[in-house]
C-alpha cells in the first residue's frame, strides 16, 4: 500500500474520529480514539484503558471506528474479528481535546494527533480534526522544562502569552498573563472542566498541585461554542487520575537564600521630593531576602480494580524572608517586614466506573495562600533594621473546589455529560496590632521641611484601609452536553450556567475613618479646576505651594451575579479532506446590587457565531491549512456592584497647614474646598433603574485567524498563524455629572443631582447612549447623548499577529519548540484594565475592573489613541530538553519579549488644567499631547532559565535529582514605571520613569524526588 492511499484511508477514518465529541471542544477533560482497519481484517475494536474502563466498537462497512470523551489515560487497543484478537496496540496515551488515531493498516501506525508521534516510524503528526489554537503542555514535559510552578507560567510558553504590565495578581498571589493584547482580566480558567475564574474581578483562578497536572490546554483563540465569558485566553488544568497499578512519589524542592542574587535598589528617576528621607534612594530592594521549600507527595491507584479509583495529592511551600518597603507610599507605614508565606494545595479526584457505558467522577482541589509576619523600623540611611512596631497583616486568601461529573455512553452515537461544581474562596485580611487611636499619614516625604526640621515625621500607623474578616466569594457552575453522530455529522448541544457571590467585600479606611496625603504644588496654578480647588498661594501658609489632603474612603456590600448560556454546534465532515465546524452560543448576563436589585439585565439574545474549517491538504495529514471566525462575549464581573452600582464613598478635602504634629497629623488647617468627589461618590445606593444606559450591551469581541501547519521530513513540524482581533463593545463607568444633566435641562427636564445619586454611570463608551434620570417629581426620564456630544472618539482596540513555529516532536532523545510572534495591540483603550497606571497608593496598575478612568469624562480620552499597554511587538520563545545519557538530561527555557510603550501622562494641556479633576492622569507629558506609544518603550525583556536532572540507574530511574537555575543572566529589566510626570501642577514628580516592578534576579530551584 502507499503511503497516499494509507494517508487517504486514515483520513477516511478521521470522518468518524471527528465524532470524538470532546476531542474538539475547548476546557475538556477528556480526548477519543478512532482509526480503520484493512478490508476484511477485522469486525469490532476493543479498547481498554489502565483504569479498567472497556468498550467495544463495531467497524463500519469501509472499516472505521471511533470513540469519543473518554477519560485521559493509557490505552490498549485490540482489533478483533469474531471476538478474536488479531492485533494489539498498547500505551497508547491520548491528549486531552485530541482526537489519537490508532489504525490497523499494515504496519504498525499509531500516532496522536496534538503532534507528538508514539512509534518510531510515524510522521510528526498534525492534528486536522481541530480548527483552534493551542498549547498542551503534558506533565512528562513539566518535570523536564524549567518553569515557575503556576498555571500562569506554564501559560507562557504559548506564543502570544505575555506576564501582565500591571503588577496583577491572583487569588494566590501567581502573576496574571495577557493574551493577544487583551486584559488580564479577560481570561478565563479551569480545573477539570469546572470554572475557577476569580468572579469579583477576573483575576486569575484556582489551580492545582505542581505534581497533580496531567495535562494543561492554553487556548490563545478559536475555541468552540460550547465554550466562552472570555475574549483573552484560557488556562485549562485536567488533573490526574487513579490506575489500576498503585503509585506512590514524593518531591522536595528549595530555592536558597544564598543561591538568589540581590535586587536591584529603585532610585528617584526625576529629582527629589521635598524631605527626602535618604537622598534620591527609593527602595532598597538590595535587602529583601527569601528562601522557599516545597514538599510534595501522591499516590494513585485502584480502590476497586476496574471499578473504583482514587488518587490522591499535596503540596506545602513556604517562603520566608525580610521585604524593605519603599520610602513613601501606602506600604511605607511597613518599613522592614519579616514575613512566612505558606501556600498549601491538595487534591484528591474519584472515578468510579458503574459500568462501561456510564462513569461517575468526584473532585476536590485547594489553592490557598496564608501569610503573616512582623513589622519593623528601618534607617534608610544606614541600612539598618530597627525596633518592632508590632504585627503584620494575616493574611489568608484563595479556596476550595468540589465537582462532580457523569459521563454517559447512552448508545454508540449519543453521549451526554452533566457537571456541577461549587468554589469557595476567602479574601481575609486583618491587621496586626492595629490601633484605632492613629490616623495614617501617607506622603511624609512632601512634608514642608521648614515645619519638621528636615525630618519627615509619621506615626506607627501601618494599615490605611479595614476589611471585612468575612470577605470572599462563592461560584457554583453547571453544565450539559449532549452529543450525537449523525452519518458525517457530529452534532453537540448543551447549556452552561454560572452564578457568582462576592461576600461582604470592599473597605473601609482606619483609624478615625480618614486618613492625610501631603504635597506640594506650584502656588499659583489651581490643584484642581474641575473639582473647583484653587492655587495654594491664596490661603494662610500656602505660599510655597505645601498643601494636604483628608481622604474618606469606604465601600462594604455583599453582590451577586447570574451568568446562562446555551449552544449548538456541528462537526461536518465535508469530504474526506475538509471539516467544517459550525456553531452558535447565546449568552446572557445578570449583575444584581447590594439590596439584591438586578441593574444589569442582558437577556436579549447576544448570539455568538462560531465558524472553523480544517483542510488536510494532501490527505495524509502532513500539511493543514485551517481558520476560523468567532464571536466571544465576556460577562460583567462583579467589581462594579460595589462601586459605579453601589454607596461608597471617596471624598477628599483640600487644606494648607501651619504646623505638624509629633504623630505627623497637620495643624493649624485652613481649608481650601470642602469635600470633594471626581465621580459623586458620598455613599448614596443609586436606584438601580438608574446605574447602566438603557440597552446596555455585553463586552464582546471578534476574531479571525488563518494558519497553516506542515511537516518537514520525519522529524520536524512548522507553521505560521495570522490572527485579527477586534473588540466591538466594551463597558465601563461614565462620571461628567454635569454634562448628563446639562442635556437633561436642554431637554426641558427639572434634573439634579440630587434626584440622581449616581457616581458614575455604566456605559458602552465610543457610542451614542441613552440615560434614564430621575427627575425633581420623581418621574424616570430618557436622556440620549451622541457619541459626538460625548466628546468621544469611536471605541477601539485592535490586534493583529503573525505567528510562526518550528517543533520538533520528542524522537527519544530530544525535544524542542521555537516560536515567534509579531503582533500590534492598540487603540484607546486596554479593555477592562489600566495596567500603566500606577499609584503609590496600591503598587499596581487600575484594579477597577470594567470602571477604569478611561471613558469617565471627554478630557481623558484625548490623545488616547495608540500602542496599548500590552503591546508587545516582537517575542521569540524557545523550550526545550536534550536526554544526553538515560540517566541526565538537560533543557532550558528562554523568552525575548519586546517591552511596553513608556507612559507619560500629566496635567491637561500647556496651561496644566485638571478640567474634570483626575489630577496627573491626562494624555499629556509636561504639558505636551502624550498618546501611548509616543514616548517610546520599555526596554526588552530577556529571559534564560537552565536545568538539569540525574535519575540513577541503581534506583531504577525511580529517584531523581534536578537543579534549575531561572534568570541566569541575572537581567533585572524594569517591566513597568511610575507613568506620572507631574505630582501637581507645573511640579515635577520625582518619581516619574521610577520602576515599578523589575525582573526577578537570578535564583536557584534544587530539587530530589522519588516515585514508585
Amino acid at each position: 500500500m502507499t503511503n497516499s492511499n494509507l494517508g487517504s484511508k486514515r483520513f477516511l477514518a478521521l470522518a468518524i474520529g471527528l465524532c470524538v465529541s470532546g476531542g474538539v471542544l475547548a476546557q475538556t477533560t477528556t480526548g477519543g480514539l478512532f482509526g480503520q482497519a484493512a478490508a476484511g481484517q477485522g469486525d469490532s475494536v476493543l479498547i481498554k484503558s489502565s483504569t479498567g474502563l472497556s468498550r467495544e466498537v463495531p467497524l463500519d462497512d469501509k472499516g472505521r471506528y471511533s470513540i469519543g470523551q473518554l477519560p485521559l489515560g493509557t490505552y490498549t487497543v485490540t482489533l478483533q474479528r469474531q471476538g478474536q484478537a488479531v492485533e494489539t496496540r498498547d500505551n497508547i496515551t491520548i491528549k486531552v481535546g485530541a482526537g489519537t488515531e490508532v489504525s490497523f493498516t499494515g504496519a504498525v501506525a499509531a500516532k496522536n494527533l496534538s503532534g507528538i508521534s508514539v512509534t518510531a516510524n510515524a510522521l510528526p503528526a498534525i492534528d486536522v480534526s481541530s480548527v483552534d489554537s493551542r498549547t498542551v503542555v503534558t506533565s512528562d514535559q513539566l518535570a523536564k522544562v524549567p518553569l515557575g510552578r503556576s498555571s500562569e507560567a506554564i501559560a507562557l510558553l504559548a506564543p502570544g502569552v505575555v506576564n501582565n504590565g500591571g503588577s496583577f495578581s491572583g487569588p494566590t498571589g501567581q502573576s496574571l498573563v495577557s493574551f493577544g493584547g487583551s486584559s488580564a482580566s479577560e481570561n478565563a480558567y479551569y480545573v477539570n472542566g469546572f470554572n475557577t475564574t476569580d468572579p469579583l474581578r477576573g483575576f486569575g483562578g484556582l489551580t492545582l498541585p505542581y505534581g497533580a497536572i496531567d495535562q494543561q490546554e492554553v487556548y490563545t483563540g478559536g475555541y468552540g461554542a460550547a465554550y466562552g465569558r472570555s475574549d483573552g485566553g484560557v488556562i485549562n488544568v485536567v488533573g490526574k487520575r487513579g490506575t489500576n497499578q498503585w503509585h506512590f512519589g514524593t518531591q522536595v524542592l528549595w530555592e536558597p537564600a544564598f543561591a538568589r542574587a540581590r535586587q536591584r535598589d529603585r532610585f528617584y528617576e526625576s529629582g527629589l521630593p521635598a524631605t527626602p528621607v535618604a537622598g534620591n534612594l527609593y527602595a532598597p530592594d538590595s535587602a529583601d531576602r527569601s528562601w522557599t521549600t516545597t514538599v510534595s507527595a501522591y499516590a494513585g491507584g485502584p480502590l476497586v480494580k476496574d471499578k473504583l479509583f482514587l488518587f490522591v495529592a499535596g503540596e506545602y511551600e513556604r517562603q520566608e524572608g525580610n521585604t524593605v518597603n519603599p520610602v513613601s507610599g501606602f506600604l511605607s507605614g511597613k518599613p522592614y517586614v519579616d514575613y512566612r508565606q505558606n501556600d498549601p494545595r491538595w487534591y484528591a479526584k474519584l472515578d468510579w466506573n458503574i459500568t462501561d457505558n456510564h462513569i461517575l467522577e468526584v473532585t476536590g482541589a485547594s489553592d490557598k495562600y496564608n501569610s503573616s509576619g512582623t513589622v519593623y523600623r528601618y534607617d534608610y540611611v544606614n541600612r539598618a533594621q530597627g525596633t518592632r512596631i508590632g504585627a503584620n497583616d494575616d493574611i489568608k486568601s484563595g479556596g476550595d473546589v468540589y465537582t462532580a461529573k457523569y459521563t454517559g455512553y447512552l448508545t454508540d452515537a449519543l453521549t451526554l455529560t452533566a457537571q456541577y461544581g461549587r468554589m469557595k474562596t476567602s479574601d481575609y485580611d486583618v491587621p496586626g496590632g492595629y490601633d484605632p487611636s492613629l490616623t495614617y499619614v501617607d506622603g511624609v516625604t512632601n512634608q514642608n521641611p521648614a515645619l519638621n526640621g528636615g525630618v519627615g515625621r509619621g506615626n506607627s500607623q501601618t494599615i490605611v484601609s479595614l476589611y471585612d474578616p468575612g470577605r470572599g466569594n462563592r461560584t457554583t457552575n453547571t453544565r450539559i452536553d449532549l452529543t450525537y453522530k449523525l452519518g458525517d455529522h457530529t452534532l453537540s448541544a448543551g447549556i452552561d450556567n454560572q452564578t457568582a457571590k462576592a461576600l461582604n467585600q470592599g473597605s473601609n479606611t482606619s483609624g478615625p475613618g480618614y486618613y492625610w496625603s501631603y504635597d506640594q504644588a506650584d502656588p499659583n496654578t489651581p490643584l484642581s479646576t474641575g473639582l473647583g480647588v484653587p492655587a495654594t498661594a491664596g490661603f494662610p501658609n500656602g505660599a510655597q505651594g505645601y498643601y494636604v489632603v483628608k481622604t474618606v474612603a469606604n465601600s462594604l456590600a455583599t453582590v451577586r451575579s447570574s451568568q446562562r448560556a446555551q449552544y449548538i454546534e456541528d462537526k461536518w465532515q465535508v469530504s474526506e479532506r475538509w471539516l467544517l465546524s459550525i456553531g452558535l452560543r447565546n449568552d446572557q448576563f445578570r449583575n444584581y446590587n447590594a439590596d439584591g436589585q438586578a441593574y444589569i439585565t442582558q437577556h436579549k439574545p447576544q448570539w455568538a457565531p462560531r465558524l472553523g474549517f480544517s483542510w488536510d491538504v494532501n490527505g495524509d495529514s502532513s500539511f493543514k491549512i485551517y481558520g476560523n471566525a468567532g464571536r466571544y462575549y465576556l460577562g460583567l464581573p462583579l467589581n462594579p456592584s460595589l462601586n459605579a452600582a453601589g454607596a461608597y464613598v471617596s471624598t477628599s478635602q483640600y487644606y494648607t497647614y501651619s504646623g505638624i504634629a509629633a504623630d505627623g497629623t497637620p495643624t493649624g488647617l485652613t481649608a481650601m474646598s470642602g469635600p470633594v468627589s471626581a465621580n459623586n461618590a458620598f455613599g448614596i445606593l443609586p436606584d438601580p433603574k438608574t446605574v447602566s444606559t438603557q440597552n446596555l450591551k455585553s463586552e464582546y469581541q471578534d476574531e479571525f485567524i488563518l494558519g497553516f501547519t506542515k511537516t518537514a521530513g520525519n522529524d520536524w513540524v512548522y507553521g505560521a498563524k495570522l490572527t485579527q482581533r477586534v473588540l466591538r463593545s466594551a463597558i465601563d463607568d461614565y462620571c461628567d455629572i454635569d454634562r448628563v444633566l446639562a442635556k437633561a435641562t436642554s431637554l426641558g427636564y427639572d434634573v439634579t443631582t440630587s434626584s440622581n445619586p449616581v457616581s458614575c454611570w455604566l456605559f458602552n463608551p465610543g457610542q451614542a447612549n441613552t440615560f434614564t434620570l430621575v427627575d425633581t417629581s420623581g418621574r424616570y426620564v430618557s436622556v440620549p447623548l451622541s457619541n459626538a456630544e460625548f466628546g468621544f472618539p469611536t471605541l477601539k482596540r485592535k490586534y493583529y499577529g503573525l505567528e510562526t513555529f518550528l517543533e520538533h516532536p520528542f524522537d527519544g532523545r530530544w525535544y524542542g519548540k521555537l516560536t515567534y510572534v509579531f503582533s500590534r495591540s492598540y487603540g484607546n483603550t486596554e479593555g477592562q484594565l489600566r495596567s500603566d497606571l500606577y499609584r503609590e497608593s496600591r503598587g499596581t496598575g487600575q484594579t477597577a475592573v470594567s470602571t477604569t478612568q478611561d471613558w469617565d469624562n471627554s478630557w481623558i480620552m484625548d490623545y488616547s489613541n495608540g500602542a496599548q499597554n500590552n503591546d508587545h511587538k516582537h517575542q521569540l520563545k524557545f523550550f526545550g530538553y536534550y536526554q544526553l545519557t538515560p540517566e541526565w538530561l538537560v533543557s532550558a527555557n528562554l523568552s525575548l519579549i519586546a517591552g511596553a510603550p513608556k507612559p507619560c501622562l500629566g496635567y491637561y494641556g500647556p496651561d496644566r488644567a485638571d478640567p474634570a479633576g483626575y489630577g496627573n492622569s491626562y494624555h499629556f507629558c509636561f504639558g505636551d499631547p502624550s498618546p501611548p506609544g509616543s514616548q517610546g518603550r520599555l526596554p526588552w525583556i530577556r529571559q534564560l532559565d537552565l536545568g538539569v536532572s540525574y535519575r540513577p540507574a541503581f534506583a531504577a530511574n525511580r529517584l531523581a535529582f534536578g537543579a534549575n537555575v531561572f534568570n541566569v543572566l541575572n537581567e533585572q529589566r524594569v517591566l513597568a514605571i511610575f507613568p506620572n510626570g507631574e505630582s501637581s501642577p507645573n511640579k515635577a514628580n520625582p518619581l516619574y520613569g521610577t520602576p515599578t516592578a523589575r525582573q526577578q534576579p537570578r535564583y536557584v530551584r534544587l530539587s530530589v524526588s522519588y516515585d514508585y
